[in-house]
């Protein structure tokens, strides 16, 4: 069994902590312990149509934010590593200076000192130079940043593509397989793309058998 952390907290984008408990719950020989933070609480409902207990039963253990004794917060509680989806700019400058006043920013310091994975998707926009400086010195102590991006290589056709996409890579950090976005075969050489349009044909264009 391996144990995942997902933390949710206060920045937009509660979806992607979302749609990573339920691909997590679709994974056999996966454990989740889930944490949301207040502010998380407050913006999930905000931004989706899931209840903070809709979201909850998604995951195998929730833990109180407040908690900072719960089972998560000691590096003897074996995990396979955290997901921070998504990180607010406090919870990330928490992780940065070692500050644990909070299960999240626990946890995920144990998950630092442990050596095991801590992935932070930290959700915000522009970023000025203490951001800046707080995602380096996180990246420092060997946390992987990864900010939701969105792509468009694999052609997205809607919002849940894109989520999807960044929850993929999530998944790809963790070593844990899924078929939200396929793998990159690579690009055709050439000036006007006719070759990569070809081997890369709209699942419409397809169906139609065009």
């Amino acid at each position: 069994m391996r144990r995942i952390v997902v933390g949710i907290t206060g920045s937009t984008g509660s979806i992607y902590g979302v749609r990573l408990l339920q691909m997590l719950a679709k994974t056999p020989g996966v454990e989740t312990h889930l944490v949301i933070s207040a502010p998380g609480k407050r913006t999930l409902v905000e931004e989706t149509s899931f209840s903070v207990k809709d979201v909850e039963a998604m995951a195998n253990v929730v833990h109180d934010n407040r908690d900072v004794g719960a089972p998560i917060a000691s590096g003897s509680f074996r995990t396979a590593g955290m997901v921070v989806a998504p990180c607010s700019i406090k919870t990330l400058s928490a992780l940065a200076q070692s500050h644990a006043d909070t299960l999240v920013a626990r946890a995920g310091d144990v998950t630092l000192k442990e050596g095991r994975t801590l992935i932070a998707v930290v959700r915000e926009t522009p970023l000025h130079a203490g951001h800046l400086r707080q995602m380096l010195a996180l990246a420092e102590l060997g946390a992987v940043i990864l900010p939701p991006m969105p792509a468009f290589y694999h052609r997205p056709k809607t919002i849940d593509d894109l989520v999807n996409h960044t929850v993929a890579r999530i998944l790809d950090r963790l070593e844990i397989a899924h078929d939200l976005v396929p793998e990159w075969s690579g690009t055709a050489r050439g000036g006007d793309g006719s070759a990569l349009r070809a081997n890369r044909k709209d699942p419409e264009e397809t169906e139609h058998g065009t």
